[in-house]
């Protein structure tokens, strides 16, 4: 069934779930309007209490918070559909960034719309934008993936079909894990350009630009800390399969033809290789060969 909903046009009374995203290292980014609501909730549902208390002690949030994370979710999404319901106020947060990428929530949001409940986000610091937009990689587009199954087996299945994406791909990666992944990049993918990102937005913030050699051979020479994205620029593959496909884009009808009589073509059958070629009935090619030749 279709639904409609406006955000900002609710009764007082109604539960609402909002989605606040938090800092993904400098506190400076947490936003006027998420301090607001975090403040005005009811109640914080966190991924992480610890992590969410130090936040709320530094923006004077005195809010309750409760657990809400991968192992309880179920639980803990119960409990929170009866606080909607009772018509209290609920924000989700994740440890860091925007909730629901690559962090508990998903699940959640759709439980809530089905029980016709508010979902309202708002706009916030997220780690795969962040890195993107100052990769160097063209932006436009891209296609997010995240973690990788950690095992490799599946790890390079997953490689496999992302080799083929002509967007830029963007996946998220734990430094205990980042040397296998780019080996692992470049045993498939080849040596294209990439950018690893690091402590995005924290005092030790690096971008580290180059081939996928250049990156692991970095990654041999230093201590990795933090958790890393990488910016891996689109597939050539269809543009080459384009260029290959289209040898003959800059040839006239006639000199088409004539090449295939070159390599031992009827002009009969030169003449039906072309339409196919181009996609276009043998009459408009015969005319071209026959009559507009002699012309």
């Amino acid at each position: 069934m279709m639904q409609l909903q406006k955000s900002f046009f609710h009764r007082e009374d109604e539960g609402v779930l909002y989605l606040v995203p938090t800092p993904i290292g400098n506190l400076e980014d947490m936003t006027f309007r998420a301090v607001r609501i975090l403040k005005e909730c009811d109640i914080i549902a966190a991924e992480d209490t610890r992590q969410t208390k130090k936040l709320c002690h530094y923006f004077e949030i005195n809010t309750p918070i409760i657990s809400y994370h991968e192992h309880n979710k179920e639980h803990s999404g119960s409990k929170i559909l009866k606080r909607l319901q009772s018509g209290q106020k609920v924000a989700l947060v994740s440890d860091a960034g925007m909730p629901t990428i690559s962090d508990p929530g998903s699940e959640l949001v759709k439980q809530v719309i089905e029980e016709g409940f508010h979902v309202i986000p708002l706009p916030g610091a997220n780690a795969a934008l962040t890195a993107l937009i100052a990769s160097g990689i063209d932006p436009n587009p891209f296609y997010f993936y995240g973690f990788l199954n950690r095992q490799k087996k599946e790890k390079k299945k997953q490689l496999e079909v992302l080799k083929h994406r002509s967007e830029t791909v963007i996946l998220y990666e734990s430094p205990h894990r980042l040397k296998e992944t780019l080996e692992l990049l470049h045993e498939i993918f080849g040596n294209r350009y990439i950018v690893l990102c690091r402590e995005l937005t924290k005092k030790y913030e690096e971008f580290i630009r180059g081939t996928i050699s250049e990156c692991i051979a970095w990654v041999n020479e230093h201590e990795m800390k933090g958790e890393f994205c990488i910016i891996i620029e689109g597939s050539k593959e269809n543009d080459l399969n384009q260029r290959e496909n289209h040898w003959w884009s800059e040839l006239t009808i006639i000199e088409h033809i004539e090449n295939y009589m070159e390599k031992g073509f009827t002009s009969k059958d030169a003449i039906k290789q072309v339409a196919k070629d181009r996609n276009v009935s043998k009459r408009e090619i015969y005319q071209a060969y026959h009559i507009d030749k002699e012309q």
